[in-house]
């Protein structure tokens, strides 16, 4: 079992706010030398919910930074905040990434060619959701018009199918909050939420699960590849054997190199 929650967070080299909510920021680690550099938004988890911010992922960005990759976390108005939720918490991931990218785009630091997006648990669930919006109905308030400028995603003990983790009472049945209620009140909230439901999306998604998972069931995971496989796309599943949901972000674990190996395949 790691303890990665309960270790004090990293300094980071630069807090940028990307909206006008307290919650709209994100922090920076980057790279020493001038680069270029791929760029990585990291997302946290804590099933949607305020009493977890972006400080607990805080390791692994400073990992992979040293790593040569320059990671931007994300905080997010989340359930407890006012405005989070529904759709709240999705338009926030949307706008933070693309407000971000347009913000540093003439940055010589930052190889625009090499963008991604990854999360853990719920911010699987975003990080998915995120390279797939563009396959949302317009009907939608979470409908956005162009795809993607992120090259994939990786998603770690993610979130993939909100209809299944509804029925499966995920985080003591938090996903009827997330979306303001059951998949029966608001089905076309789950079709436009629910990454599985969004594919094929025509970007590069890895998904990393432990399947000693006990938050996040590993049948997440390989339900959504398995979806993604019917409907002609690939997506890769990277199971790691007696893993549980917290080793994936954890630096110091044996799971570590799995997480790397997981985010450099999207620049290969």
């Amino acid at each position: 079992m790691s303890d990665i929650l309960e270790r004090p967070p990293p300094p980071f080299d630069k807090r940028v706010q990307y909206g006008r909510d307290p919650q709209h920021f994100a922090e920076l680690r980057l790279p020493d030398g001038r680069g270029p550099f791929p760029f990585l938004f990291v997302v946290h988890g804590g099933f949607w919910q305020s009493a977890y911010d972006l400080s607990y992922i805080a390791h692994l960005c400073a990992a992979l930074t040293s790593k040569g990759i320059i990671t931007c976390n994300l905080e997010y108005r989340r359930l407890g905040n006012p405005g989070g939720g529904w759709p709240g918490t999705f338009q926030d991931i949307s706008f933070a990434t693309d407000h971000i990218l347009e913000t540093i785009s003439s940055d010589p630091r930052v190889d625009a060619s090499r963008t991604a997006v990854l999360g853990h648990s719920a911010g699987g669930h975003l990080a998915l959701w995120l390279v797939s919006r563009h396959r949302i109905s317009k009907s939608s308030p979470l409908h956005c018009a162009q795809k993607s400028h992120l090259g994939g995603a990786v998603s770690l003990a993610g979130v993939c199918d909100l209809r299944r983790a509804f029925q499966q009472r995920l985080g003591n049945g938090v996903v009827a909050r997330l979306i303001g209620g059951t998949p029966d009140q608001y089905p076309d909230r789950y079709d436009a939420g629910s990454p599985i439901e969004l594919l094929p999306t025509g970007t590069r998604q890895v998904l990393v699960h432990g399947t000693a998972d006990n938050v996040v069931p590993v049948s997440q995971s390989e339900n959504f590849v398995e979806r993604a496989e019917q409907v002609g796309e690939h997506s890769t599943l990277v199971k790691l054997d007696g893993v549980g949901h917290f080793e994936v972000i954890d630096p110091e674990s044996d799971a570590w190199s799995a997480v790397v190996g997981a985010v450099q395949s999207l620049w290969a």
